[in-house]
């Protein structure tokens, strides 16, 4: 099977042993770079077989070097596959899994149970209820929603954006101010370009929240699998995501976190826990259908997972509008209201300036630009903000970027398009069925979201809620010169 990933992380002109520009710069034993150069992988030039055997290296091996290491990617997804996922129920994990709303989005539409005549948002309460029997029928414990840690990941950027535009308003001198643009942080894709390619310049502009993703991780380890009656490392994580580019996500060291367990009579010992274990691709989940040769149509339906689950009986999303999330949108409308008293009722009137993709809003008052948000999505547009940013000419306060064309619902995991369908044709459906689901909602009055605050996080903004919900993002040492297709 292909592994689409964003434009970001695909690598040109390989096979699949490591060209002698493109050395890897992990060795054979699992040592560093400052190793000798016979434990390095020797290559020849000829295009023969690597003599000292296939090269065997990890996700976070990946994310660790400033090019490629093999284009292998199977090899690389031996840790985020179906065998994995089925594996570890046969093991007999708590098996947790987390559905983004883009996922089942595309879904929903690849199996058109008559949207036409049911509705297009019964149909996608339709296809989570029998995901939810799918899953359970496996052995999964519970399958949660993600656009609830959505919702949180809002909360926290909102209020991350007012203290950085405060901040930068105390700054008179121009070349001082930091911090704006600020940029979501939500797409791997992007991340991992700018930890590879721009480094440290731009990095202080990327919110350190982290994506939905990982904040429902969070939030599964270190909260809801005790309400469930379960130890962190008896819960194996899994999310069900629109974009390749995740499983590289969830491998980041940043997102595992120390588990000390005590013995008697012996010392404690750490382990080392990740937020997610796992991810599967849209696609992915199609594969598992038709591996288990599920008539998904006629499926019979389950009741919804309600601890983690933004969704109502009626079959509404509660949620934003924006099929990447709504940064921009709900970020503009609450600073609007808590820095000049605007209450601005959606949806926002963004206006393309170079194409689709790249759309601005902007707020005035008293004849001044006080706001100005924009969506960038896919690298073309990418680049040219990044050159802006650079130069110091950037007027934006806030950027929404994602790597892909189009947003998430265009991930490259998602399920491609039917025969005689094109495309565009089929991201137009995913933006109508997945549009037609949401009953829009403020992120603040979620109750999921107030629970988790008052049982777990304090307030939005809290030291505790930063510990959980934010980051950090670091520049990748150069030392290798590769030929990246960017």
């Amino acid at each position: 099977m292909s592994r689409k990933f964003s434009p970001a992380l695909r690598i040109g002109d390989l096979n699949d042993f490591i060209t002698p520009s493109q050395a890897c710069i992990v060795s054979l034993k699992g040592l560093k770079s400052s190793t000798s150069k016979s434990d390095k992988v020797e290559v020849s030039t000829s295009k023969k077989q690597v003599q000292s055997g296939p090269v065997k290296i990890s996700l976070k091996d990946c994310l660790a070097c400033s090019g490629c290491v093999t284009s292998a990617e199977t090899v690389m997804l031996d840790k985020q596959s179906l065998d994995e996922f089925l594996s570890n129920i046969n093991k007999g994990k708590a098996v947790i899994v987390s559905l983004s709303p883009q996922s089942r989005a595309s879904l929903a539409a690849h199996f058109g149970i008559s949207p036409l005549k049911i509705g297009l948002r019964v149909l996608l309460f339709q296809v989570f209820k029998k995901l939810t029997r799918l899953f359970k029928s496996l052995g999964v414990k519970a399958i949660f929603d993600t656009s609830c840690s959505r919702d949180l990941a809002l909360v926290e950027s909102c209020n991350e954006f007012i203290s950085r535009y405060k901040q930068n308003q105390l700054v008179d001198d121009e070349s001082n101010k930091m911090g704006l643009p600020m940029i979501a942080s939500a797409c791997p894709g992007w991340i991992c370009y700018a930890e590879k390619q721009l480094g440290s310049f731009i990095l202080p502009y990327i919110s350190k929240v982290k994506s939905p993703q990982q904040i429902i991780g969070a939030i599964i380890k270190h909260h809801v699998c005790q309400e469930m009656g379960f130890r962190p490392e008896e819960v194996y994580h899994v999310t069900v995501m629109p974009c390749y580019d995740k499983k590289l996500e969830a491998a980041r060291d940043d997102f595992v976190f120390d588990l000390e367990s005590h013995e008697k009579g012996h010392q404690s010992e750490v382990e080392r826990i990740p937020e997610v274990d796992s991810v599967l691709t849209t696609g992915e989940v199609l594969e598992l259908i038709q591996l288990k040769e599920v008539d998904f149509s006629s499926l019979e339906e389950s009741p919804l997972d309600r601890l983690l689950t933004n969704i109502k009986e009626e079959g509404y999303l509660y949620g934003v509008r924006g099929s990447s999330g709504g940064y921009a949108e709900t970020i503009f409308q609450y600073a609007a209201q808590k820095l000049f008293g605007r209450q601005i009722e959606g949806p926002l009137n963004f206006k393309n300036i170079r194409n689709s993709d790249f759309q601005e809003v902007t707020l005035e008052v008293e004849g001044k630009t006080v706001l100005k948000f924009a969506l960038c999505y896919g690298f073309r547009n990418l680049q040219n903000i990044v050159r802006k940013v650079k130069s110091g000419t950037c007027d934006y306060h806030f950027l929404e970027i994602m790597a892909c064309p189009s947003g998430c619902l265009n991930g490259g995991g998602q399920i491609k398009p039917k025969p005689g369908q094109s495309p565009k044709e089929l991201h137009q459906l995913l933006e109508t069925v997945y549009m037609d689901d949401v009953l829009v909602a403020d992120p603040f009055h979620n109750p999921i979201v107030k629970s988790l605050y008052d049982k777990w996080l304090e307030q939005p903004g809290s030291e505790k809620a930063r510990k959980y919900m934010c980051t950090e993002y670091h520049p990748v040492e150069k030392s290798i010169t590769s030929q990246l297709n960017w």
